[in-house]
């Protein structure tokens, strides 16, 4: 039987992760001045339960997003003292910026699929 007190829990988890995607989408263009790191949109958040680790996934128009992500990485902790300002919790999570290529997978997996039907309406 779920109670009052374990539904918050999952409730409180989201909101942490939005409000650190809000900020983290304010922060990178603010305070990253690294090339490699512009034109970064946060896709996603997932926090540990214990809110002792976050994993940031983004996504870049520049081809290398390994090169967002290391220039992301090397400033977490900068980014993980931002937050701590910010945020009305007590533990702020340590970062890990992820590539998310889900998008860029999208857009070739459908330029394939138009590609096909293309060559099969040419039949």
């Amino acid at each position: 039987m779920a109670t009052k007190h374990s539904k918050a829990i999952p409730n409180r988890n989201l909101r942490i992760a939005s409000q650190i995607a809000r900020d983290l989408a304010e922060l990178i263009p603010r305070e990253i001045r690294d090339p490699r790191a512009l034109l970064v949109t946060i896709t996603d958040v997932e926090l540990t339960p214990d809110y002792a680790h976050a994993k940031i996934f983004f996504t870049t128009l520049n081809e290398d997003g390994e090169g967002a992500r290391e220039a992301l990485q090397a400033k977490a902790g900068w980014l993980h003292s931002l937050l701590f300002k910010r945020l009305q919790i007590h533990t702020v999570p340590m970062l890990h910026f992820v590539h998310d290529r889900s998008v860029r997978d999208g857009a070739e997996l459908s330029q394939l699929i138009d590609a096909a039907n293309a060559t099969r309406a040419g039949d």
